[in-house]
């Protein structure tokens, strides 16, 4: 089954939905969306607006590259180091 990207504004909309009297069963039912996935993003987002749901998001993403560059800055410093050592 292919897996779903919902952007953030459909989360923030897909919470209201919930917050305006539906059940979790027929918002997943609806968007196709397991139930699991809507109580995660009730627990990880609820009460955000979608603006503020599109920041974390842009935030997570950037740390993500942050992470990313810092491993590699690591790893080369770290073989850097071993190839001084062999030289002296």
């Amino acid at each position: 089954m292919k897996r779903k990207r919902f952007s953030p504004q459909q989360i923030a909309s897909i919470l209201k939905e919930f917050d305006a009297g539906k059940t979790a069963a027929e918002i997943s039912r609806e968007h196709g969306v397991s139930q699991a996935s809507f109580y995660k993003w009730r627990q990880r987002f609820g009460g955000m607006e979608a603006s503020e749901l599109r920041k974390l998001k842009d935030l997570e993403e950037e740390n993500r590259r942050l992470k990313h560059m810092y491993t590699e800055l690591a790893l080369d410093l770290k073989l850097a180091k071993e190839i001084i050592e062999k030289k002296l």
